[in-house]
């Protein structure tokens, strides 16, 4: 474990400022963290493996520089599309949303995603949910419509658009404006929408009914981190209106700022296109971990920074592999060698430069670099050095979460035929040699070769890897 970091090293960009802040926490030494999670009525995409993946290296690289961070990341279990999708299944909801969450939970632990501290679920919170609607209402930021919602009063809330950056007609824009104009304003949204006839639903003082996505996140923020936390995160698609409208009924009901530091993971394209469904090019985490190994598609998403947008193909996933083969490849001499603890590395510069470019709003893409640099540094070097240099790398890597396989399981992984066709082939190809067979050998080698099985030959012997 490093010491505590200086808060003056850590910068952050911060959605609502829209440039990078010297880091202060509210509590010295202590981060309170809260990042929106899923709506699980479905299985996780590739664009919620970035989310995942961003703010879980944010959360080691921190930890490792001696922040206290309490990170929560929430479960929405309740709203239209989870009632949609169980009735269209013919189930209850909550046995979609346990699937799903389950689901969610393994392919976390596939990517090496680690755990939350707390994930709390929307429909654990609809007391305080409920409290938090009383209390706006209470102080004339809502009002219950002639449907029976309860909708929060845009207009009452100055500053709304802080955080998108929109104006009042672009809000206007993007308002739903409903058939039956039960709203005062277009731009109001929803709190509390009252149940249709035999809809899942829960008592209130405005009659049975279910709580609206955004004040959910808001009630349960204060109840896991306070009325007021250092960082909010969030998917490419969350300042409007999510986030937005979070501020707005946090910071009306609380009377004090919501966040301080609000961070938001770049898109995923595939193929320089938008993700969708209706596309053809929308691929669930699980879709993608049939064919790559989970440390390539980790690898793709840190090699750009968290911020940036990230292009998923075919060739750059071929590249990842290749990114993290050159990392292994390095490490093959040393898989008896345990990672450095990070204390005894202040002064080496690979880990000066590495930990700079994470203090630097988590550039994980320069960090790379510096890791990349001190492999050419430990392929030339031998005996205690080159091991003090894989003991580095191995702590580098850990701290964004890669090279936590073998060196020779990862360089065989994703064949396309069995290990002990290979070795039957391998043994094939001594006996030639043996018998100055040369063709015969170079043949079994370029057969191999075609199946994308590459043959590296050394004094200890003949070992291969997947291309």
């Amino acid at each position: 474990m490093a010491t505590s970091s200086d808060p003056a090293e850590l910068k952050i960009y911060s959605t609502l400022s829209r440039s990078k802040e010297i880091f202060q926490p509210i509590e010295s030494g202590k981060i309170k963290m809260y990042v929106c999670g899923m709506t699980v009525y479905d299985y996780c995409h590739i664009g919620h493996a970035r989310v995942l993946v961003a703010f879980d290296v944010i959360t080691r690289f921190l930890r490792s520089q001696g922040w206290s961070v309490t990170y929560v990341r929430n479960i929405t279990d309740i709203d239209d599309k989870i009632i949609r999708r169980a009735d269209e299944n013919g189930e209850q909801f909550t046995t979609l949303t346990d699937r799903f969450i389950d689901a969610m939970h393994e392919d976390e632990r596939t990517l090496g995603v680690l755990p939350p501290d707390l994930e709390p679920r929307a429909t654990a919170h609809i007391q305080d949910i409920l409290n938090m609607v009383q209390t706006l209402i209470d102080k004339g930021f809502a009002y219950q419509a002639s449907n029976g919602d309860v909708y929060y009063r845009v207009g009452r809330f100055e500053g709304y658009g802080k955080l998108s950056n929109k104006n009042s007609e672009e809000l206007l824009a993007g308002a739903r404006i409903e058939v039956e104009g039960s709203k005062e304003d277009p731009r109001d949204f929803a709190l509390w929408k009252s149940a249709k006839a035999d809809e899942v639903h829960w008592n209130s003082p405005w009659g049975p009914g279910r709580p609206g996505w955004h004040i959910e996140c808001s009630a349960m923020t204060r109840r896991c981190l306070g009325n007021t936390f250092d960082i909010h995160g969030g998917g490419p698609d969350l300042p409007f209106p999510h986030h937005e409208n979070e501020i707005a009924q946090s910071e009306a009901a609380n009377g004090c700022q919501f966040v301080n530091y609000w961070m938001h993971a770049g898109a995923v394209r595939v193929d320089g296109e938008k993700m969708s469904k209706s596309l053809g090019n929308f691929f669930t985490i699980r879709d993608v971990l049939k064919k790559y190994h989970p440390e390539v598609v980790r690898y793709l998403l840190i090699s750009s920074h968290y911020r940036s947008p990230i292009n998923y193909s075919e060739d750059n996933l071929i590249e990842a592999r290749g990114g993290l083969e050159r990392f292994y490849k390095a490490l093959r001499p040393f898989t008896e060698v345990p990672p450095a603890d990070l204390a005894d590395l202040a002064g080496s510069a690979f880990y000066q430069r590495f930990v700079s470019a994470m203090n630097d709003d988590f550039n994980s893409r320069v960090a790379l670099a510096a890791m990349y640099d001190l492999v050419r540094e430990l392929n030339s070097s031998s005996g205690v050095v080159a091991q003090a240099m894989a003991a580095e790398l191995k702590a580098l890597g850990k701290i964004v979460g890669i090279l936590q396989e073998n060196a020779e399981s990862f360089m065989q992984s994703g064949a396309e035929v069995s290990e002990e066709y290979i070795f039957q082939q391998i043994g094939a190809r001594v006996a030639a040699k043996k018998v100055k067979n040369f063709a015969e050998a170079d043949q079994i080698r370029d057969d191999l070769a075609a199946q994308g099985v590459v043959l590296e030959d050394s004094r200890e012997g003949t070992t291969w890897r997947i291309e």
